[in-house]
């Protein structure tokens, strides 16, 4: 156990499924775009932006370049997405929005933790 390397099974448990993420979001773009605020012009190009941001950070994450800038990043993203897709829907009684609103909230957390671990 004790030359286990956590720190690089812990990166690629947190970047796949950014990567999947990523993946949902090139495949299911119109879906998504009901989730997108009113008030944003072009709701399926905001997914695509989210899908390839997502699909940077994992890359990013894995491969550990740019890694502190793309954590930084994705925090700040999965932050906005919490205070304006998921809280207003958690408000309203929503329990996916709850979900989604823990969900993106811990991995904001989990993200600006990692970008105080990398070094780039």
């Amino acid at each position: 156990m004790k030359n286990l390397p956590l720190g690089l099974i812990g990166r690629i448990m947190y970047a796949l499924p950014l990567l999947g993420f990523a993946i949902g979001h090139f495949t299911s773009a119109n879906q998504m775009a009901g989730m997108v605020p009113s008030y944003f012009p072009a709701p399926v190009v905001f997914v695509y932006l989210t899908g390839v941001a997502l699909l940077a950070a994992g890359i990013s994450i894995i491969i550990q370049k740019k890694a502190k800038l793309a954590t930084m990043l994705l925090g700040v993203m999965l932050l906005i997405f919490v205070l304006t897709l998921h809280l207003p829907g958690m408000m309203g009684g929503d329990q996916t929005s709850m979900a989604m609103f823990m969900k993106d909230l811990s991995m904001a957390g989990a993200a600006f933790f990692m970008s105080s671990v990398f070094s780039d």
